[in-house]
C-alpha cells in the first residue's frame, strides 16, 4: 500500500470518534483477522483500498454523518493510507462491509447501519457473531439488489456450509471466533492473522538458522 496522502488530519472531520475498536476479545479478534486477510488479499492491487474501523464521513459539511466499519473493502478506490474516508472525495462507497456484532452494537448493525449502507449503495454488507447467541446464523450477508438489501443464501461447498460474497469472489464462513474466507473453486481457506504470524516466525527462524550454519563456515551473512 503506497503512502502519498497527505498524513495530517484535517480537524473538521476527526480521525477518531473516541469510541474503542472493540468491546470484547472475540470481538477484538474477529475484526484484526479480517482486516488482515483482505489487506494480504488486495496488497498489490493498487485500484483496491482494504481497511478497517477507520470513519467514513458520507455528507460533506456534516462531520456527525460517519459510520467506522469493522472491515471494507473498496474497489476503484487508490491503495494509499487515508486519516479518514471522505465519500465526496473518493470514487464511492466501500463495495463489501463487514461488521462484527458485540452484545453493545449488534441492534444499531442490524437496523442503522443496515439502512445506512444499503442508501449509501454499499453491495455487500455482512455481520457476524463471534461469540453465537447474538443472532442465528452466526454470518449473515446481504446484497444490494435494485436498491434494497436482500439475503445471501449459504450453500454447501467442499462439505462444508459457505455463504458466497460475489464482490469479493470468495466463500466465507464462521469458524470459532473469526470469519474465513476460501476460494471457491479448491476451498483452500486464506490465511488468516495467526497463520500469517507463525508463517512470518517460522521464516524468521529459517533465516537465522541459515545464519548460523553459514557463520559456522566463516561466512558472515549479509545483513
Amino acid at each position: 500500500m503506497s503512502q502519498t496522502a497527505p498524513t495530517s488530519e484535517d480537524p473538521r472531520y476527526p480521525s477518531s470518534d473516541g469510541r474503542p475498536m472493540a468491546e470484547n476479545e472475540w470481538q477484538l479478534v474477529a475484526i484484526l483477522d479480517a482486516i488482515q486477510v483482505l489487506r494480504a488479499r488486495y496488497r498489490e492491487r493498487p485500484d483496491v483500498y482494504a481497511c478497517g474501523d477507520m470513519l467514513i464521513y458520507y455528507e460533506e459539511g456534516d462531520p456527525s454523518k460517519a459510520v467506522a466499519p469493522d472491515a471494507f473493502v473498496v474497489f476503484g478506490a487508490p491503495s494509499h493510507m487515508r486519516m479518514v474516508y471522505k465519500l465526496w472525495e473518493e470514487p464511492k462507497a466501500p463495495d463489501f462491509v463487514l461488521e462484527v456484532a458485540s452484545p453493545g452494537t449488534w441492534t444499531r448493525d442490524a437496523g442503522f447501519k443496515r439502512t445506512l449502507y444499503e442508501g449509501l449503495g454499499v453491495q455487500e454488507y455482512w455481520r457476524f457473531d463471534p461469540c453465537g447467541g447474538l443472532f442465528d446464523p452466526r454470518l449473515q450477508g446481504l446484497t444490494l439488489e435494485t436498491g434494497r438489501y436482500r439475503d445471501v443464501p449459504g450453500r454447501l461447498a467442499h462439505g462444508r456450509r459457505v455463504w458466497p460474497s460475489a464482490v469479493l469472489g470468495l466463500d466465507l464462513r464462521p469458524q470459532e471466533a473469526v470469519v474465513r474466507f476460501s476460494e471457491p473453486a479448491s476451498g483452500a481457506d486464506l490465511e488468516g492473522f495467526d497463520e500469517m504470524a507463525a508463517a512470518r516466525f517460522a521464516a524468521e527462524e529459517r533465516a537465522r538458522g541459515l545464519a548460523a550454519q553459514l557463520r559456522t563456515l566463516g561466512i558472515e551473512p549479509e545483513a
